[in-house]
C-alpha cells in the first residue's frame, strides 16, 4: 500500500471540497464574487486536496491535483475499517463523492505527518 506519508511535501487545499473543484475548474470556474477560492486565472493554477469516494461497499480516499483541463489522482487507498465505517454512518450510507470527515482529516495529516 502507498503511504500517505509520502505525499506529505504537497500543499493541500483542505478547504476544497469535490463540488467547489467542479465549480471552480469545470463548469463556471471563477464565482469570484462568492467562492471562497481565488478563481482560475490560467492552466498552471490547480488545487491538490482530498476526497472520500464512497461508491463503493468500502469508502476510498482519494488524492487529487486538479487544473482546468484534468484531474490527476495521485493517491487511491482504503480508509482504515472503523473510520470508514462510521464515515458512511455520517452520511447515512449515500453514494458519493464527499470532502473528509473530521476525523477523516485527522487520520490523514496524522499520516502525512509520519504520526501514525
Amino acid at each position: 500500500m502507498e503511504s500517505l506519508q509520502e505525499y506529505g511535501n504537497l500543499d493541500i487545499d483542505w478547504t476544497m471540497a469535490p463540488e467547489a473543484a467542479v465549480t471552480m475548474y469545470l463548469e463556471w470556474g471563477n464565482n469570484a464574487w462568492r467562492a471562497e477560492h481565488r478563481p482560475v486565472t490560467s492552466k498552471a493554477d490547480s488545487s491538490t486536496y482530498f476526497v472520500v469516494y464512497a461508491w463503493e461497499d468500502t469508502p476510498r480516499l482519494l488524492l487529487i491535483r486538479r487544473n482546468s483541463e484534468s484531474a490527476e489522482e495521485l493517491l487511491d487507498i482504503e480508509l482504515p475499517h472503523d473510520i470508514g465505517e462510521r464515515f458512511m454512518d455520517s452520511v447515512s450510507h449515500l453514494k458519493g463523492v464527499y470532502p473528509p470527515s473530521d476525523e477523516v482529516r485527522e487520520w490523514v495529516q496524522a499520516q502525512l505527518s509520519g504520526r501514525d
